[in-house]
């Protein structure tokens, strides 16, 4: 067994798993005895007895390595996967404790397909950094059990399957910071730093930083971020106010990045936070220099970057966010702080009406941050 799995492994009875239905995570737990009947968790109670399912959970001491196999196993299951077995996102975690989060996915499938679909995890298992489980349903009790597939182990090891209450915190808010939002221009060009053999812009990304950066300094004029989502008037009104205040426009990210925005938007989250992270920081360097002769206006900043990273990394209703006070809610310690945000609000219907007439659609992420409009005004107003 690989080191790095032992410290999961002995703790796996303890693991809470979570497994996206309709677009909100529904929890299971697991025991090595039961006492009595035991109810079905919710994931299993619609399921057939003709159905199989397993999960595959991405265990690399690798973070960055991790995250893009993990971000590269979706494409490949749906596109290896037999014709009607289903994909859905999962994770397992221990609960209440920071950095016990791994990510996979739970995969149902028909049992004329489980010697093609148990191969192809088993081959994964051998030569990837994942930790793979199957399901079945006793004739018996009509229980489902979860065999855990332990690498270089002959036996399986059984555990039934229990409903589990749902936790304090969403899986994800004990596991973001640094991760889905970064919080220090340090941690995030040391993500750059570790992709520099396999993506070589993020060598080109950190040449952009100055050689001293020093992101906290307060410019001698005020500094106005306008935030929004696109086509809520942002671009009218940040003009309008460079005109009114003869001051300066500037944008996050910066210019100096725009040719590297397509790239990184292909990258697993963790990627791409640490470039639009880093993004921000330059940008602040910028109002620095800027501020010293004149008033800056600035489209967007860490504000519009950590909602969408929150906003996305968290499913469920708005109710899942991080609770007031969480220290996701912190703003850097190393970046500056500008003197006025404001956010602009469209009703949804004319958004989507201007999106249509410019020929834009919205984004994966947009679509998830407008769905919690309610966390973004709750974030501005918390930390402004």
């Amino acid at each position: 067994m690989a080191r790095h799995l032992r410290p999961l492994i002995q703790r796996w009875p303890s693991r809470v798993f979570s497994v996206e239905m309709d677009g909100a995570p529904v929890y299971f737990g697991i025991r090595e005895k039961l006492r009595g009947g035991a109810l079905l968790p919710a994931v299993f109670s619609k399921l057939q007895k003709e159905d199989r399912c397993y999960s595959l959970l991405v265990c690399s001491p690798d973070r960055i390595r991790g995250e893009r196999f993990h971000w590269e196993l979706r494409d490949k299951l749906l596109r290896d996967l037999p014709a009607g077995s289903d994909v859905t996102s999962m994770s397992s975690f221990l609960p209440e404790e920071k950095g016990s989060l791994v990510k996979g996915f739970f995969l149902r499938s028909r049992a004329e397909d489980s010697p093609l679909i148990e191969g192809m995890l088993s081959h994964l298992e051998q030569t990837d950094p994942v930790l793979v489980c199957s399901y079945s349903q006793s004739e018996a009790d009509e229980l489902w059990t979860q065999s855990l597939w332990v690498p270089a182990e002959k036996n399986l090891t059984k555990f039934y399957v229990v409903p589990s209450e749902t936790p304090k915190h969403h899986p994800s808010a004990l596991n973001m910071i640094n991760s889905d939002v970064f919080y220090s221009l340090d941690e995030a060009c040391e993500v750059l730093k570790k992709c520099g053999d396999i993506i070589p812009e993020s060598l080109s990304v950190l040449e952009m930083l100055p050689s001293r950066v020093d992101a906290r300094r307060k410019p001698d004029f005020p500094v106005i971020v306008i935030e929004g989502l696109d086509a809520t008037g942002k671009t009218t009104l940040t003009e309008s106010l460079r005109d009114a205040l003869g001051a300066t426009l500037l944008r996050s990210p910066p210019q100096c990045l725009s040719s590297w925005r397509a790239r990184f938007d292909r990258e697993p989250p963790l990627i791409r936070r640490a470039f639009y992270a880093v993004g921000n920081y330059i940008t602040a360097e910028q109002i620095c220099q800027e501020g010293s002769k004149a008033p800056v206006i600035v489209d967007r900043f860490w504000h519009s970057t950590a909602a969408y990273a929150i906003a996305t990394a968290v499913t469920g209703p708005v109710s899942n966010l991080p609770p007031e006070g969480s220290e996701v809610y912190c703003w850097p310690g190393d970046l500056l702080q500008p003197s006025l945000v404001v956010l602009l609000t469209l009703d949804p219907e004319e958004r989507k009406r201007r999106l249509r007439n410019r020929g834009l659609v919205k984004t994966d992420e947009e679509q998830e941050l407008d769905h919690n409009r309610l966390f973004r005004l709750r974030f501005l107003v918390f930390y402004i």
